[in-house]
């Protein structure tokens, strides 16, 4: 992508209601609510975050946004082709004119970890795909076992990037101009980091250069229950926020039955993974790939359910561990079976 000027042209907007008018009237207080604070930052996210990875329509990012997600996660240097169908509604919610641009939480990730200098030509080219002014989190992504060193070297940026008055914010000011919010929350809010190696995670926790941290979870693969969760206290005001991705599966969709479960036991739907990611403890967002309204819809409406008991919550790790042949059915005491059927719309 070139870099090239910020179009400053009017662009027409949704009619979009407010996110706090929506919180009060439509989603009722709860032991899994539908807003809360990410970690130590100042950002009142909802706890499922929208990506681009399931080529989600522009049309339906907004029925999102409408139904009361905020959160939404774009990608400018990996699977863009994916990302870019939801670009419009993006540049609609967060661009240079939006006037709803302060009820969204707009996180965007470079996969190019390289070193801190590549960290402007990322910026330069999501300032200009988006027509934006600000990023809430930018994402250092696919941090795995080999880059502990490179992203080290990234971090150590952390102070010179977030928040108002920073040398990258004059960078950025000389290349596309000053507007009042680029001068009030700086080119970047917060800084946060997706990790593959949950070690590598664990060790970053308690970073004042790092705000949120990224991982993979779902029911097959649960060591970030052990490596990052269970490192954190909720009641700490400046743990990272946390969120999770992968809550459908990494290989292979988990919303298909594991060989051999009986067709009376539950076969939980993808928005029951959603639930399991989220009543983990100190989880603030579960990233979804909606592919349409109609996943958007059934995965508000599982949230809405509230948290899984604790019956439930063994239950999926059981069908996890059938999932990743850990356990043969044959194995499984059939009392920690749970024996109901629930229609599911595979979202991802």
């Amino acid at each position: 992508m070139k870099i090239t000027n910020l179009v400053t042209d009017p662009v027409q907007q949704p009619v979009v209601p407010s996110v706090e008018v929506a919180a009060i009237t439509k989603f009722p207080e709860s032991d899994l609510p539908f807003y809360r604070k990410l970690g130590r930052t100042d950002l009142t996210v909802s706890c499922l975050g929208l990506g681009g990875g399931g080529h989600i329509s522009s049309e339906d990012t907004l029925y999102a946004f409408k139904q009361g997600i905020n959160y939404f996660f774009y990608s400018s240097d990996l699977h863009h082709y994916l990302y870019s169908s939801m670009a419009e509604a993006l540049r609609n919610l967060c661009g240079r004119k939006s006037s709803v641009r302060e009820q969204v939480v707009l996180a965007t990730v470079t996969y190019v970890l390289k070193s801190p200098e590549s960290v402007l030509s990322s910026l330069y080219d999501q300032l200009t795909d988006l027509k934006m002014d600000y990023i809430d989190v930018f994402f250092w992504g696919w941090v795995g076992s080999k880059d502990g060193d490179t992203f080290q070297d990234c971090l150590s940026v952390s102070d010179d990037l977030r928040g108002p008055n920073t040398a990258y914010q004059r960078t950025i000011e000389r290349m596309f101009g000053t507007s009042e919010r680029l001068k009030k929350m700086g080119i970047v809010r917060y800084i946060g980091a997706s990790f593959h190696d949950l070690n590598l995670a664990r060790q970053w926790l308690d970073s004042p250069l790092l705000d949120v941290v990224m991982v993979r979870h779902n029911v097959a693969h649960r060591t970030a229950q052990s490596q990052v969760f269970a490192h954190l206290d909720a009641q700490d005001p400046q743990r990272p926020g946390i969120v999770t991705f992968k809550s459908a599966g990494m290989q292979g969709p988990l919303w298909h039955a594991p060989p051999g479960l009986p067709a009376e036991c539950w076969q939980p739907s993808v928005p029951d993974f959603y639930r399991y990611a989220l009543s983990q403890n100190c989880v603030d967002i579960a990233l979804t790939g909606c592919r349409s309204r109609e996943e958007i819809d059934a995965a508000i409406s599982g949230v809405q359910k509230g948290k899984l008991t604790p019956a439930e919550l063994d239950y999926l790790n059981l069908y996890g561990d059938l999932h990743r042949h850990r356990l043969k059915i044959q194995e499984v005491p059939p009392e920690r079976l749970l024996y109901r059927s629930e229609m599911a719309i595979p979202t991802l």
